[in-house]
């Protein structure tokens, strides 16, 4: 069974509250769900203490755009890229979750399109 990698900041929390329509959308799966974050500890008490899932930061060091932030996450839950699907704001660490072998998907987090969200799960699950 695949593992939900889903993004922190401006996908699943909004200034710090946590998007209940997304939330209810992934606890329709039975999966495991990892919430990805650059957040330092600061941070991750003032936007994040609320999440929902199990947690994963490197505290920027590297940051999502780098490759080696995705490495040092599978080494860490001992998962493998093609175990995996991700859902992030930020076109470049999403581009990068794909380099490293991470089927991923780039939310618009403006546009906010739950259902487009479901479909990638959906097919990718």
């Amino acid at each position: 069974m695949k593992t939900i990698l889903v993004d922190a900041m401006n996908t699943i929390s909004v200034d710090g509250k946590i998007d209940q329509k997304m939330q209810e959308i992934l606890d329709s799966f039975e999966n495991r769900k990892i919430i990805l974050t650059n957040a330092n500890e600061e941070q991750r008490k003032e936007f994040l203490s609320n999440v929902p899932y199990e947690m994963f930061s490197l505290d920027h060091n590297p940051n999502k755009t780098d490759g080696g932030y995705y490495e040092k996450m599978l080494e860490h839950f001992g998962l493998k890229p093609e175990e995996c699907i991700y859902f992030e704001h930020n076109k470049a660490a999403c581009d990068k979750a794909r380099e490293v072998g991470i089927t991923s998907y780039h939310f618009d987090h403006e546009e906010r399109g739950l259902n487009k969200l479901e479909e990638f799960l959906k097919e990718n699950i």
